[in-house]
């Protein structure tokens, strides 16, 4: 599994993982296995979902923390570091440390492929992913042999959003103990109240109010509209592995492009991510930007949609760098990305045309090539495992 190996007599740090039980229970199973584990808390959140038994509070300063770790690292001693995400500030300075005293770091991310699917990879995930990308190395792969049965692993999004509220409230209630304690995000317990309310309304709002487009994508819409999955504001997609700013700058460029270049019959359809439904609305801003770009008749801005009868029926597709695109290219659907993404390989993507050139001549990808890329992705990246869920494959280990 991603070379692992065997985890007897090992020792092992945790830094922070999915928030909530994950690492906890995987930590459990290693010990199991022969393992010696530690864990990291950065605040009090972090503690309260360890095993505490093993874990070591750090309270110092962000200027520290690299000469912290380093000395953490070479006492215990550590040969393998697991983390989740790879841009964190505490996880870049880990991963950079572990770099140089030749320790492996196994980075978690969601699903590539999703659902019943988590990432592992080696030294990164995403735009810092060790994957090949060239054309050639996947095309050059054996044919296709019968691929391991995936279970379904019960992901909850129940589980997700309570373990969510769980950690905010107790890390915002204890930040006192943590005073130097930087997130990688907003970090204020009483405004994720606040979106997770406006989070259940919308949703239930906009239920009903999107429902009668499922029928339009499969009928009057079928292959007259262009698909945009919109990624969260906070993406480190965006920010890290794109050139784009923000959400508005991708969402005027698409738009500015698709007025001046994309056949004047052809609708363009926005849906924003799940995870901003509580946190972001681009309708007014989408909307206004159409009005002056004269295509307001042919822009549509959506919440809640059935996302494979949205990609199936669609034309094509344009995202910067959202796994929507994997479920596109399985679709057989011409995809162009605008940023750093794994599966940007030739033969699958539109790579080597422009934005502007794509609403007319946008190509499907190579079937056998994504069947070969997708076998190899999920062998060397992908767990039938689930953060909210069962643990799954763990137990092969």
């Amino acid at each position: 599994m991603n070379s692992i190996g065997n985890l007897e007599n090992k020792n092992i740090l945790f830094l922070q993982g999915p928030m909530g039980t994950f690492f906890k229970r995987v930590d459990k199973l290693f010990r199991k296995k022969g393992a010696k584990t530690y864990t990291l808390a950065l605040n009090a959140a972090d503690w309260f979902f360890s095993n505490k038994d093993n874990a070591t509070r750090y309270k110092g300063t962000p200027e520290n923390w690299g000469r912290f770790i380093k000395d953490f690292l070479i006492e215990k001693p550590i040969d393998i570091i697991f983390l989740f995400g790879d841009c964190r500030f505490y996880h870049k300075i880990a991963i950079k440390m572990a770099d140089k005293l030749n320790i492996k770091v196994f980075v978690f991310e969601e699903g590539y492929i999703r659902p019943d699917y988590i990432t592992l990879e080696k030294y990164g995930v995403n735009g810092n992913s060790k994957l090949p990308i060239s054309k050639e190395f996947y095309k050059n792969l054996p044919d296709i042999s019968e691929q391991s049965k995936v279970l379904p692993m019960k992901n909850s999004p129940y589980n997700m959003v309570i373990s969510a509220t769980i950690y905010y409230l107790i890390a915002n209630i204890f930040s006192f103990l943590y005073p130097n304690y930087i997130h990688h995000r907003e970090f204020s317990a009483i405004k994720e109240g606040f979106y997770g309310i406006r989070n259940l309304i919308r949703k239930i709002v906009y239920t009903i109010k999107d429902k009668p487009y499922n029928k339009h994508f499969r009928t009057d819409l079928s292959e007259k509209y262009f698909f945009i999955p919109l990624q969260t504001h906070v993406d480190t997609q965006i920010k890290k592995h794109s050139l784009f700013k923000n959400i508005e700058e991708f969402i005027e460029i698409v738009m500015t492009s698709f007025a001046h270049f994309a056949d004047k019959e052809h609708f363009i359809v926005f849906k924003h991510h799940p995870l901003d439904r509580g946190r972001k609305n681009y309708t007014k801003y989408i909307k206004n930007l159409a009005s002056k770009l004269d295509i307001k008749e042919r822009v549509i801005v959506l919440y809640e949609v059935n996302m494979p009868n949205a990609i199936k029926n669609a034309i094509g597709i344009v995202t910067v760098n959202s796994t929507v695109g994997l479920s596109s290219l399985y679709h057989d659907k011409p995809t162009i990305t605008l940023g750093k993404a794994i599966y940007n390989i030739s033969g699958l993507t539109c790579k080597y045309i422009t934005l502007n050139d794509f609403w007319q001549n946008a190509t499907p990808p190579d079937k056998i090539l994504f069947q070969k890329f997708r076998t190899f992705l999920i062998k060397n990246s992908q767990i039938n495992s689930s953060f909210y869920g069962k643990i799954g494959d763990f137990e092969k280990i």
